[in-house]
């Protein structure tokens, strides 16, 4: 049931009524705070304010033997009460808005800390989460979004849209830690692309990164998830990848890698190590398999990204066959290559040696 305009119209007109100085302001602020939580739009709060205006205004019509100029005093006197009168009812409106935001991110906050660290009570969890539409036993997908202009209004923004897009009990998007979470059914099609967008309105390009989880069933799955989305932003800070969007299935390859560290360690020194000792050092050389691999194996791609002509980047290519033995264009020698270079990139070798 909506609420009734009468009863904030007559509070208003009531305020009116009521001598200038702190009771007023303080009732002013009270009947903000009543209307905003009855709830009443703040359309209806001014209109409510205007009609005890024009009321009080015509319960004192003025007499025929007032001056012009007396009436124009009472007019002003009348319209600079209720600007003020309302000015404090708006007042006290937005500061319950506020504490009612700050207390239902509050909770949810604390629900999703609780939901991630195992802490509460599985029974009461599901009660909880029945409030956002989640479903513990389904299957979900956490994804991570990280940016240095990423504030608590930016997020509630974003949470409030992808609920509109995608239904409010299919997503749920905090502020925690200093990054974006989002928790959302699995099988949401389009979810990353639709918070990259709304990340890349707010941010501006290149000042945001999102790391994806993989869709895991059950309360433990949706840690799982978050776990591999924060180990995706991880291994992208330390590799350099500048991605907008990650996901974590793209990227299994490197916890296998790091899985046995003695034997990526022996792999590198033993594939890459020889560059070490070549004219220049062996930074342009692995900076070249690198952007090699990132394009592909297209020589002519490497060059432009490099600023290079393809001539120089052969030469460099060949100075590695030369050096190690081995070639990016030898097929059955282009896997141990490029994982080389993977390995060296997470142990952050050569620098790791010193």
């Amino acid at each position: 049931m909506s609420p009734d305009p009468r009863s904030l119209t007559d509070g208003c007109a009531a305020l009116l009524r009521l001598p200038p100085g702190a009771p007023r302001h303080q009732h002013a602020t009270e009947l903000g705070r009543w209307a905003a939580d009855s709830p009443h739009p703040v359309d209806d709060v001014v209109a409510a304010m205007l009609d005890a205006a024009r009321a009080a205004w015509a319960g004192q019509l003025p007499a025929a033997s007032q001056t012009s100029s007396a009436v124009h005093t009472r007019a002003a006197d009348l319209l600079d009460t209720t600007a003020q009168a309302l000015e404090a009812v708006l007042t006290g409106y937005r500061d319950h808005l506020r504490r009612h935001l700050a207390d239902h991110d509050d909770q949810r906050t604390m629900f999703v800390d609780d939901l991630l660290t195992g802490r509460a009570d599985p029974g009461h969890l599901a009660e909880r989460a029945q409030r956002y539409g989640i479903r513990l036993s389904g299957t979900h997908v956490v994804a991570l979004a990280v940016g240095p202009a990423l504030t608590d209004a930016i997020v509630r923004d974003i949470d409030a849209a992808l609920a509109a897009r995608y239904g409010a009990g299919n997503t749920l998007t905090i502020h925690r830690d200093g990054k974006l979470v989002c928790i959302s059914t699995g099988g949401l099609r389009g979810l990353p692309a639709e918070l990259a967008h709304h990340l890349l309105t707010r941010l501006g390009a290149g000042n945001w990164q999102i790391a994806v989880g993989r869709a895991h069933p059950g309360m433990t799955g949706i840690v799982t998830s978050l776990e591999e989305a924060g180990n995706a932003l991880n291994l992208a800070e330390r590799l350099g990848f500048t991605t907008p969007v990650l996901r974590a299935a793209d990227l299994l390859v490197f916890p296998v890698l790091l899985r046995d560290r003695d034997a990526i360690t022996d792999l590198v020194d033993t594939v890459l190590g020889p560059l070490l000792h070549a004219r220049g050092g062996v930074q342009p050389y692995l900076e070249t398999l690198t952007v090699l691999f990132d394009s592909q194996g297209n020589y002519t791609a490497t060059a432009r990204h490099m600023h290079l002509s393809v001539r120089a980047v052969t030469y460099r290519l060949d100075r590695i066959k030369a050096l190690t033995g081995y070639h990016p264009g030898e097929p059955t020698q282009r896997f141990t290559l490029h994982t080389a270079v993977l390995g060296a990139r997470l142990l952050g070798w050569p620098t790791s040696q010193s």
